[in-house]
């Protein structure tokens, strides 16, 4: 795959389709592909779709310091200004909206639209902190660290579709990374909300309505946030991207098209 430096990091991504670029952003701990790649093939007809890994995921790579949003959105930047083709459409997930939110943010010459998925604007929410502290307080128990993430991943009407087995294969793929511990430790400090005032980009937020790891109080938070953008709310748990997949592939499609 292509990489390009950001920083201290050498940054890696993947590119498919063709047309106007449409860049898709993940969250704590799953890098691109884990998150978006069963749902490139929905947009590769029409846009030429940029999968990035940013710091302590896939084959990216740096000096293992602490993060910051402004770090992970510089290296979207990069990205975008090697492989998006003028202005892009950016899409973020979780820590991923957070990401997206700041490059838009920083470089709104280079956003056309913005969907935010599941987002927050600040560290002082007890719960967001507590989960998150509980999360990384596991990190020795690996196999409680997956199974808390993937409770509290989805809700639980689809906990109960995908059953035992399928449940004790997400738990497995949920590790306590180096990579994931980094996301986390970010997650407890970053604050956007000085720099939501700068977000020019026509912007669709999207909530989760049984979220049980980024609250749908905190994304309607950021949409508050946001005059004159979109809201949307979807019945699942967190990882909307899994559990509702075509709806979330709708929303971003008919949020894009429109004139």
């Amino acid at each position: 795959m292509p990489t390009v430096s950001a920083g201290n990091a050498q940054v890696s991504y993947r590119v498919d389709g063709s047309g106007q670029g449409l860049v898709l952003v993940h969250g704590t701990g799953f890098g691109a592909e884990g998150t978006w790649g069963h749902l490139t093939e929905h947009f590769t007809a029409e846009r030429t779709v940029i999968l990035p890994d940013f710091s302590g995921c896939g084959e990216t790579t740096d000096d293992g310091a602490p993060l910051t949003a402004e770090i992970l959105a510089g290296q979207i930047i990069a990205v975008i200004e090697e492989a998006g083709n003028g202005p892009v459409d950016l899409v973020g997930f979780s820590l991923g909206s957070v990401v997206t939110a700041t490059v838009a943010a920083l470089r709104p010459d280079l956003v056309r639209r913005l969907v935010l998925i599941a987002g927050w604007t600040r560290p002082d929410d007890q719960y967001l902190t507590n989960h998150m502290q509980t999360w990384a307080d596991l990190s020795g128990h690996p196999e409680a660290f997956g199974r808390f993430g993937t409770l509290t991943a989805f809700s639980r009407d689809f906990l109960n579709i995908l059953g035992p087995e399928q449940i004790e294969q997400i738990r497995k793929g949920n590790l306590p990374s180096e990579g994931a511990l980094r996301h986390i430790d970010l997650n407890l400090r970053v604050d956007i909300r000085e720099l939501l005032p700068k977000i020019t980009a026509e912007t669709l937020v999207i909530g989760c309505a049984k979220d049980h790891t980024i609250p749908v109080e905190l994304t309607r938070e950021l949409h508050a946030a946001l005059p004159g953008a979109s809201y949307a709310e979807v019945d699942s748990g967190h990882v909307v991207v899994y559990e509702k997949p075509a709806e979330v592939v709708k929303l971003i499609q008919d949020f894009l098209h429109q004139a």
